[in-house]
């Protein structure tokens, strides 16, 4: 026996006719297979493929509502800035209102404030010249006393006045007490050159309006030398600021001021400066 009879022989088992038939089919098939798919590709290879993306048309129908809905934006964010508008207007118009209103208000507390100070003013005002007014009638009706130590009363002021005097120094005796306004002429207010002037027309003497002509309308007369009837005057003549009537018995009447009114008092009450006789 051989000394290499036990080691298995390492040569390949023969296969059989069948199976090497077999696996030369699928070959051939895959083989066949591979040609087929390389011809294919290779047509493929040679006619690129071109992809197409379809994009929807803008049409005019379509701008058009694009365009609208731009335009109603518009307008709508153009009423939202007018109405802002309006609304701060608004509010600075009411904001003005109240700051006037307040104002009227204070205005009118301070108005009213005034009004009550005047009246209180006037009330005291006429007080004062009632006050004063009584004081001159006691003083005239009791008389006042000359060098001689006569006494001197309104009953006798007009005793040595005659005719036209007595006419002029009736007519001022009996507007004593009447209130004095500035540019006055009557029945009830004067001023004093109103009061002269009236006075003279009760005897159709028409004298100048204002005191500065009066106190040149005649011939000028010391004031030592006085008859009822004379024109006083206070000031310069010419230039006089002040006009009365002279009444007998070193009294005169005239209107003063607004706090006296018409009054009847001696001359060293408010002594003249000069005077003129006109009758």
């Amino acid at each position: 026996m051989s000394h290499t009879a036990h080691i298995r022989s390492h040569r390949k088992p023969r296969r059989s006719a069948s199976t090497i038939a077999m696996r030369a089919g699928v070959a051939g098939g895959v083989l066949s297979t591979l040609a087929v798919a390389g011809a294919s590709g290779s047509a493929n290879a040679a006619e690129p493929v071109t992809q197409t993306l379809e994009l929807p048309t803008l049409t005019a129908d379509l701008a058009a509502q694009i365009a609208q809905s731009a335009d109603v934006t518009q307008q709508a964010a153009a009423s939202y800035e007018l109405q802002a508008e309006r609304d701060a207007a608004a509010a600075q118009a009411a904001k003005k209102a109240e700051a006037d209103l307040a104002e009227a208000k204070k205005k009118a507390a301070e108005d009213k404030r005034k009004a009550a100070e005047a009246a209180r003013q006037a009330a005291a005002e006429r007080a004062s010249r009632s006050a004063e007014r009584a004081t001159l009638s006691a003083s005239v009706d009791t008389g006042s006393s000359d060098g001689s130590g006569s006494s001197v009363g309104s009953s006798s002021s007009s005793s040595s006045a005659t005719g036209s005097a007595a006419a002029v120094v009736s007519f001022v005796q009996s507007q004593v007490g009447d209130a004095y306004v500035s540019g006055g002429t009557g029945p009830n207010s004067w001023d004093c050159s109103g009061l002269v002037q009236a006075a003279f027309k009760q005897v159709n003497i028409d004298l100048p309006r204002v005191s500065q002509a009066q106190s040149t309308a005649g011939t000028q007369v010391g004031l030592d030398n006085l008859q009822p009837g004379d024109i006083l005057y206070w000031g310069g003549a010419g230039s006089a600021y002040h006009v009365g009537v002279y009444v007998g018995d070193g009294m005169f009447v005239g209107a003063q001021n607004s706090s006296t009114g018409v009054v009847k008092a001696s001359l060293s009450y408010d002594p003249p400066s000069g005077a003129v006789r006109v009758l």
